[in-house]
């Protein structure tokens, strides 16, 4: 595999070209740098997306979702809409191991960014696509956010369910999935690669990926013959949210046999295990709505950290409801380096997110912070093989534009 690691880790060698932007690719690409992998982020002359959508920060192009999004990875902006610009990408993809790309299908065509074409000059890369929609069915090439893929998806239908409208997550959580499914995609074509010497064409399409995670948890009764209910009614459930204590809230799921008996005894009530609405799990679902309401009920009379405690002691799952504020007040997160505080060139103190999955065969995750854009043109270009004359063409012509 070629290129310089960005670190440690199980993909440290594969350079990943990464023309994705907004948060669905660059989910994708901010797995594949934690995991190891060299980052090259190609964007246009203006920048991602995110840089300024992402929110308000010391610079205007440097939002904070942007820098947690691309934390790991290198800059380079290039105007694909010029010939010399198109050539600058043909190189750099004959050197990666990755391309990954969330263009519409119809830019891609238009800028010679498909698997026909670069193919033949790098036959080992692996090229990735993410679409908002598969190309076999009819809605290929249409426009696709995360919103609009939640209300396509069943998403929003529910927390309809629940809420009583349908309603969009608080977190563009088709992007996240999609992003992650695409990185896992990618290393099984790189595992495949290794065995075969050949790389492939990847297609994840939001649509298709969401409808799958969706159906595969609330298809339901639907699956069978003759059909029934979609969706799960204990995940599904009203009550199925923190549940309010004396003074707050308290997240708890006793779901095995062992778990509800004891917490039966927990709360007062051990001869609950004996009745016939709670004394199996199926018998638990069939009754879920009495069971969470009988859970309601009991958890009001103590504080949330007598629960914690007496629920730790008889080792059912649960723990304390926080908000995000008291994420970042969290010590479990800062002292397994999940949260630090970091200094970035440009944008001074921050708090900065690490990488959450370790790796017994990789050092510490000192990955770079996100990159201004275009900060790593003259390197990668220089990497890529070109001398510094035309590297200073490239510059002055606007076809790189110079950092910012």
């Amino acid at each position: 595999m070629s290129g310089k690691a960005a670190g440690q880790g199980p993909l440290s060698g594969v350079k990943v070209l990464d023309l994705t932007a907004v948060v669905v690719g660059p989910s994708c690409t901010l797995t594949l740098a934690e995991q190891g992998a060299q980052v090259i982020k190609l964007e246009a002359p203006e920048g991602d997306l995110l840089r300024k959508l992402g929110g308000p920060a010391p610079s205007p192009d440097m939002s904070p979702k942007f820098i947690h999004f691309n934390r790991g990875k290198r800059s380079i902006a290039v105007d694909l809409k010029t010939a010399a610009g198109r050539r600058v990408l043909a190189r750099l993809a004959a050197q990666a191991d990755v391309l990954v790309t969330n263009m519409r299908g119809g830019a891609l065509e238009r800028l010679g960014i498909t698997w026909e074409a670069l193919h033949p000059q790098n036959p080992r890369l692996v090229f990735c696509v993410i679409a908002g929609f598969g190309r076999r069915g009819r809605h290929h090439d249409s426009p696709a956010y995360d919103t609009i893929i939640q209300g396509m998806s069943g998403f929003a239908a529910a927390l309809g369910r629940v809420l009583g409208e349908p309603r969009f997550a608080p977190f563009v959580l088709c992007d996240h999935i999609t992003g992650i499914i695409a990185s896992q995609a990618i290393t099984a074509a790189l595992y495949a690669r290794e065995r075969s010497g050949e790389g492939q064409a990847i297609e994840v399409p939001m649509y298709e990926s969401m409808a799958h995670f969706v159906l595969t948890e609330h298809m339901f009764r639907r699956t069978f013959d003759p059909e029934g209910p979609t969706g799960d009614p204990r995940v599904m459930n009203p009550d199925a949210k923190p549940i309010p204590t004396a003074d707050g809230y308290i997240a708890v799921s006793a779901n095995t046999d062992a778990q509800a008996f004891a917490f039966f005894a927990a709360i007062g009530r051990p001869e609950l295990k004996d009745d016939p609405r709670f004394n199996s799990v199926a018998a638990r679902f069939r009754n879920v709505d009495a069971y969470f309401t009988l859970r309601a009920e009991a958890l009001r009379r103590r504080t949330t950290a007598e629960w914690a405690a007496e629920f730790r002691r008889r080792e059912i799952p649960a723990m304390p409801y926080a908000t995000i504020e008291g994420l970042l007040e969290d010590p479990h997160l800062w002292e397994t380096g999940l949260l630090r505080r970091e200094v970035h060139r440009t944008e001074g103190p921050m708090t900065g997110l690490g990488r959450p999955v370790t790796f017994s065969a990789a050092g510490p995750d000192a990955l770079p912070l996100a990159p201004r854009l275009s900060a790593d043109a003259r390197a990668v270009l220089a990497e890529a093989g070109y001398a510094e004359a035309e590297i200073e063409a490239l510059l002055d012509g606007a076809v790189v534009p110079p950092p910012a």
